[in-house]
């Protein structure tokens, strides 16, 4: 179905040049300083900002994890509707759209992107953790906590987290192709917020986008680092230090800003499709050298289980315990989530072009999903069993340091080495997808929703990623990570809810617009059907009377001839 918008939208160009940048200065200069000043003080006072982040991520957790429990809920609510009710069909870009780039490049991209190396890190790292520390069945059958660990990595990995990045990519998507307006965070909001989506309202959304999406990615490239050196260090013996992995943040920054120099059609891409083609060929490894029977068994009772549980789980919010277990769980991933969809988001809106709502939401929401469903019972699935089994080694390597995990887990394969240098690559090749794409991303944001700007842009932000993780490493660890996209995601988390409302306003109104002139066309069409009609009618009759005056005249002609 297309929709089709004839209103004009009063807009500003919000771009111009500084320092050699094509910018919206308010939004660069804004952000620029807002990270300065955050990387300054954890540089200054290293002491005081883990102190400081600590009070700021309990604070949040503690009085505003009902919003993030709320928010991801109705998100999936939303999603579900907009593919199953009546604005399924919409095309993205209008009904002559066509997809710029083929199903299998497509979801290599949107998964590459969206998932990260958090595949990697926490499909063993969290079962362990949530079977060594549970949330609810503390004292009751081994088998029941197990069971439990791996539903709540399936939801602290699965749906939730993927009906975030939907909401903003559609949101994204739609307002770009079908309404014609920048690629950026600020126009998600038109149908609320009208023109001032070009003022002050609409520069302080694009400023959190940005902030958001550095903090977030800033996190995840933190956590791939140390799974690199620690990767490093288990295979080649290469020491894990804060020095070896800012050295190794290095190599990642500089091979993300050639990959983002390159643009999406070429470095983005071509590591997606790298990123999809490796982790397949670990999984089918570990599956065929593995306990096979097992695994594929244990995908259909785990998900399952995860269904049965959904709602219980998913609204949660241990309102009755005096704990603290969602709060550095379930509320820091929410965290994590939300502070990666700005980045997300925009990407897969900018490579969905010609897809039905319908098949982004699927594609999006859920088949990404399952795949991590598969992931995580093939790695989570068979070290709880070994657990069970008796096999305490990666409970051991998970206490020491949850970035060795896999590696253990590989040394019981035949072809150890090979999975971990495979790992080692693939852990790589996703953090370097995700550090270019946010680069790509970011630039857009900062440059006023322009899809081409000069290439150099894009290494600032890539070098500014990559800064970020050092410095908050240096002043706080993973924890200061963690701390950072709690605290970031909260007030995006309230404008995602924004922008649902925003979106279904907006393709309300497009849609009975449509209605409408459709309407006025079969109007007019019936119109000059009836007109065909009524001429038609006329003609015959003008036909029959000049057939039967001919007739009479022809008698009256014989008549007098006879006589």
């Amino acid at each position: 179905m297309s929709i089709k918008v004839t209103r004009k939208v009063s807009r500003k160009e919000k771009s111009s040049t500084f320092l050699g940048l094509v910018v919206n200065k308010t939004v660069f200069i804004a952000a620029t300083a807002v990270l300065i000043a955050s990387v300054v003080f954890t540089l200054i006072f290293k002491e005081q900002a883990d102190y400081y982040f600590a009070i700021a991520q309990s604070n949040v957790s503690a009085h505003g994890g009902w919003i993030y429990t709320f928010s991801v809920n109705l998100f999936i609510i939303f999603c579900l509707y907009m593919a199953f009710g009546r604005f399924g069909n919409i095309r993205i870009g209008g009904e002559k759209a066509k997809p710029e780039f083929s199903l299998w490049a497509w979801f290599a991209m949107l998964f590459s992107a969206g998932i990260g190396n958090g595949l990697v890190l926490f499909s063993i790292a969290d079962p362990v953790r949530d079977f060594l520390n549970p949330p609810r069945l503390a004292g009751q059958d081994p088998a029941l906590i197990a069971q439990e660990a791996i539903n709540f990595s399936f939801l602290h990995h699965g749906i939730h987290g993927w009906a975030i990045y939907s909401v903003v990519g559609l949101s994204l998507a739609y307002f770009t192709f079908n309404r014609k307006m920048p690629l950026t965070l600020r126009s998600a909001f038109y149908p609320i917020l009208g023109n001032r989506i070009y003022g002050w309202m609409g520069d302080v959304i694009d400023i959190m986008a940005v902030i958001t999406t550095l903090f977030g990615l800033a996190t995840t490239i933190g956590f791939g680092v140390g799974q690199i050196n620690s990767g490093l260090t288990h295979v080649f013996g290469i020491p894990s230090s804060l020095s070896y992995q800012v050295i190794i943040i290095v190599a990642v920054t500089i091979a993300a800003t050639i990959s983002a120099f390159s643009g999406v059609n070429k470095g983005v891409k071509i590591l997606s499709e790298l990123n999809v083609r490796v982790a397949s060929i670990i999984f089918l490894l570990v599956l065929i050298l593995g306990p096979t029977t097992f695994i594929l068994k244990s995908y259909i009772q785990n998900i399952g289980s995860y269904l049965i549980h959904f709602v219980d789980m998913a609204t949660w919010t241990e309102s009755l315990r005096e704990t603290d277990w969602q709060k550095t769980r379930t509320i820091m991933y929410w965290g994590w989530w939300i502070s990666w969809s700005p980045f997300v988001g925009t990407f897969i809106a900018r490579v969905s072009k010609g897809r039905t709502i319908k098949e982004f939401i699927l594609c999006v929401l859920i088949l990404p999903a399952l795949v991590t469903f598969l992931w995580f019972t093939a790695f989570g699935g068979t070290t709880m069993r070994d657990i069970l089994l008796g096999d305490t080694a990666l409970i051991a390597a998970v206490n020491d340091n949850i970035s060795t995990a896999l590696y253990v887990f590989f040394d019981k394969f035949p072809l150890a080495i090979v999975l971990k240098i495979l790992g080692l690559i693939l852990i790589s090749s996703f953090i370097i997808t995700s550090a270019d794409s946010g680069a790509l991303v970011v630039d857009s944001i900062t440059s006023g929703g322009k899809l081409k700007t000069p290439p150099f842009q894009r290494v600032i932000w890539a070098i500014a990623t990559g800064v970020i993780a050092a410095v908050l490493m240096y002043g706080g660890g993973l924890n200061a990570l963690q701390t950072a996209v709690t605290i970031s995601g909260l007030p995006f988390a309230i404008l995602l809810v924004m922008m649902c409302f925003s979106l279904y306003s907006g393709i309300k109104e497009d849609f009975q617009k449509s209605e409408r002139e459709k309407k006025l066309i079969e109007k007019e069409a019936y119109r000059k059907n009836i007109l065909l009609l009524v001429n038609k009618e006329r003609e015959e009759r003008k036909t029959k009377s000049s057939e039967i005056y001919a007739e009479e005249t022809f008698t009256e002609e014989t008549l007098t001839d006879n006589k």
